[in-house]
């Protein structure tokens, strides 16, 4: 399912929370990725249409959010960052209940239920009580809900936050296969999650879009500005004040580094190749050493 976002504006008050935001969104796995504050929920929340924007254009498909708000609800499932569920419920009773106020006939309901569990793995706990799930258990049974009406779009905001190194990987997983069939918008402020699973990818900064493409082209931002230097340890003050620090680790008295830079930091430091997270970290670099000049 297409996504078309045409320069959206969002102000709260005299706060402004997205600015001129324009983006399309093909289908498969698409991620927002930004730090917190930079205004990615508050575009999920426009296009599930639980908001409205100051100004500016978001179709959901031929839908648009604001003119046809019931259509893009029929055709998407929503996960949002802090998803309640009733803890003394069962797994089963929990999505029976969220599937009767989705207005899902009774006939239809059980099956589509059952399905639901089956899909995230959860069929044997239907009759466990929600209470008893672990953190990643709940974010998929958080999924299994958004899959019931068999959306077309699933939005799922910082599906990851808090899980720990296996649920996570897990939950990724499920998010790629769900993506075979569907279009599967993800919001996170974690690179390893766009990095898993995404096939385009947005940034967000400060409610403004700072990059938009492949993950492969995030990562060429940083290609030629990424080094690696070993300085002593008396020395790390004054180079970490002088450039943007990417990773660190000691080394027999010594720290080794990778910097961002677009010349050699100094004499003896090596180039290497450029990852993700380094192509996010530059894209944002950029972006604040522009508003930074636009303030001098």
């Amino acid at each position: 399912m297409k996504i078309t976002i045409t320069q959206l504006t969002k102000y709260y008050g005299k706060i402004r929370a997205l600015e001129d935001i324009s983006l399309c969104i093909s289908g498969g796995i698409f991620g927002l990725l930004g730090p917190n504050g930079a205004g990615k929920t508050t575009l999920l929340r426009i296009l599930t249409t639980l908001l409205e924007p100051t100004s500016g254009q978001a179709r959901v498909g031929e839908f648009d959010v604001m003119k046809d708000p019931g259509e893009v609800r029929r055709c998407l499932g929503y996960l949002p960052q802090d998803f309640g569920f009733y803890r003394s419920l069962t797994a089963f009773e929990m999505l029976d209940y969220i599937g009767a106020m989705k207005n899902i006939p009774a006939r239809q309901r059980k099956e589509q239920v059952q399905a639901a569990l089956a899909e995230v793995n959860l069929l044997k706990e239907a009759r466990r009580k929600v209470g008893m799930f672990s953190g990643g258990m709940r974010q998929r049974l958080g999924i299994a809900q958004a899959l019931l009406g068999d959306p077309e779009l699933i939005v799922v905001d910082e599906p990851t936050a808090g899980l720990d190194p296996e649920e996570r990987i897990r939950f990724r997983n499920l998010l790629a296969r769900l993506a075979g069939e569907r279009t599967v918008l993800i919001s996170t402020h974690i690179v390893a999650d766009v990095e898993a699973s995404c096939m385009g990818l947005a940034v967000l900064n400060r409610g403004r879009l700072v990059f938009s493409g492949s993950p492969e082209a995030l990562r060429d931002r940083a290609r030629g500005v990424v080094w690696q230097v070993e300085v002593p340890a008396g020395r790390w003050p004054e180079l970490e004040e002088r450039y943007p620090v990417l990773s660190t680790r000691a080394l027999n008295g010594r720290m080794q580094a990778r910097l961002l830079s677009d010349h050699p930091p100094l004499a003896g430091a090596q180039p290497v190749e450029p990852g993700l997270e380094d192509g996010y970290v530059y894209v944002m670099k950029v972006d604040a050493d522009r508003k930074e000049a636009q303030h001098a």
